[in-house]
């Protein structure tokens, strides 16, 4: 319940200028206003004049521009660009990765691009399991703290070690040395201590690029790995956890006012992979947004319902309500898709009798498939997952199906959303977010998206800390640099001032 207030009839006037303005002196008087009042009774409010103990008018408008000059020197927040490379397909890469430097003199590190977890890791010297090689034709590399002059490790008494009970993740050794044992949803798991060191980035702060700019962050040092992380077919040095939790890199930046506390991506999903991410707002006008469920370990949305052709399947909204194993979950660290049975089948079930007077449905390893010799978008419906606020996610045929193979010249289209069996789970991986520009707005707890070409410059913006909004046209990623291509500032508005005006015009003053 809001708390009760008392009104007051008050003017709001908001000039927005885009000239120079000059500080007008505050005309403050005694004066006397009524305010009505119920069975005649009144409240009266005395307004008096504030003595200046003979301080020149010229002295307070000098204070208010040292006050002012203070203001406009904070630091401004920057955009940092991450290259993107590798692609959704299972049947090439199965993942995004990109590059960070970490370390004196920096080394350079391939990472898996995952909004699943939290930590950023890598593997470090001496690791157990972990792979030499990798099959992604790049060349794996360790980390090891005592070659970096600006590395040190981060002890059980550290106020940083806490951050990782967060995610009930840290532990601490014999050797007071804070470290960490994490297990992934494919059953791999990676272990290790947490060190600090410096990462370096470019940042795009007003109209220039800041190249080699760095910061000190807390990260993984991976000494032993299981599972699908010891594989060397799409093995990579690390992952890039973009959670919300302290040790994340987003969370650490933005507590330190490097950068905003929001992030963005945009996949490719043909013609070789890659993309955008940066640690800004990608700004695009038909971006849509939906709340983030409060108090969640990861980004938890509101799914209410899916609709195959516009038509709304029969599923229980209570199927896709948050709780305990349950939920929808954004997860760029997910290849595929996911949904609980209550929810695959109908799915499942809609689109089959859709298309199956115009393609032959088959099930292949207990998935269904159609074959056909035409285009799927001319023949399978669109579907939409909608959210709670109204925003809904539009799927092409080519975000929910995969191209198998073929037969006698046929295409082998599959269903890529998997069933996950006795769980409420609702994951949205790569297959789904491909193509679209996602955009994690930590500081306003919402998720936005929008279809979009990611081959396709996008609009990066930011806000300084003057209070300017600014925004930057960030070229297609070229993957044999970590610069965008191009930057572009476009002309921002003015300082906007606000004037209020207390009812019947006795009192003005000047704010900032």
């Amino acid at each position: 319940m809001p708390p009760a207030s008392i009104s007051i009839p008050l003017v709001l006037v908001a000039v927005a200028l885009a000239v120079e303005v000059m500080v007008l002196p505050a005309v403050v008087a005694t004066a006397t206003a009524a305010v009505f009042g119920d069975g005649g009774k009144s409240l009266t409010l005395t307004l008096e004049r504030v003595s200046h103990n003979g301080v020149e008018m010229s002295q307070l408008r000098d204070r208010d521009r040292v006050r002012h000059g203070r203001i406009l020197q904070q630091q401004p927040l920057g955009v940092l660009d991450f290259p993107v490379e590798g692609t959704y397909d299972p049947f090439l890469v199965g993942l995004y990765f990109t590059r960070v430097k970490l370390g004196t003199p920096p080394k350079e590190f391939y990472v898996q691009i995952d909004t699943g977890s939290d930590v950023l890791w890598v593997s470090c010297n001496s690791c157990n399991g972990c792979p030499t090689s990798s099959g992604l034709q790049i060349q794996l590399e360790f980390f090891d703290p005592s070659s970096s002059s600006t590395a040190s490790l981060i002890p059980c008494s550290d106020r940083r070690c806490a951050l990782g009970a967060q995610s009930s993740d840290s532990l601490c050794s014999n050797q007071n040395q804070c470290g960490y044992t994490f297990q992934y949803g494919d059953g791999s798991g990676a272990s290790g201590y947490y060190a600090s060191d410096l990462m370096y980035f470019d940042t795009i702060i007003g109209n220039s690029l800041a190249s080699n700019s760095s910061a000190p962050i807390v990260f993984g040092c991976s000494t032993s790995q299981t599972g699908d992380l010891t594989k060397s077919d799409r093995a990579v040095d690390g992952i890039f956890g973009f959670g919300q939790q302290g040790f994340s890199v987003i969370s650490q930046l933005s507590s330190q006012g490097i950068t905003p506390n929001v992030f963005s991506h945009c996949l490719k999903g043909n013609n070789g992979g890659g993309g955008i991410l940066v640690l800004g707002q990608i700004v695009e006008p038909n971006i849509v947004y939906t709340p983030l469920v409060p108090s969640q370990p990861h980004y938890n949305l509101n799914l209410q319902s899916i609709a195959v052709n516009g038509q709304i399947l029969p599923i229980d909204p209570a199927v896709f309500q948050t709780s305990n194993n349950r939920g929808t979950i954004i997860d760029s660290g997910t290849t595929l898709a996911y949904l609980s049975e209550e929810a695959y089948d109908p799915f499942v079930n809609a689109i089959t009798q859709m298309v199956s007077q115009s393609v032959r449905p088959l099930v292949s390893k207990g998935v269904q498939c159609y074959l056909t010799t035409s285009s799927v978008s001319e023949i399978f419906p669109p579907v939409s997952l909608n959210f709670a606020g109204g925003a809904s996610m539009l799927l092409k045929p080519e975000d929910y199906l995969l191209q198998q193979n073929s037969i006698g010249g046929a295409a082998v289209w599959c269903i890529g959303f998997q069933k996950i069996q006795g769980q409420g789970i609702t994951i949205l991986g790569d297959l789904v977010l491909k193509d679209k520009i996602v955009v994690y707005d930590l500081a306003g707890q919402r998720i936005g998206w929008a279809n979009y070409d990611c081959s396709s410059s996008v609009n990066v913006s930011t806000t300084t800390g003057n209070g300017k909004t600014e925004y930057f046209n960030a070229g297609q990623i070229d993957n044999s640099s970590s610069r965008l291509d191009c930057y572009k500032l476009i002309p921002t508005v003015a300082l906007a001032f606000s004037l209020y005006v207390l009812v019947f015009g006795i009192f003005t003053f000047y704010n900032i």
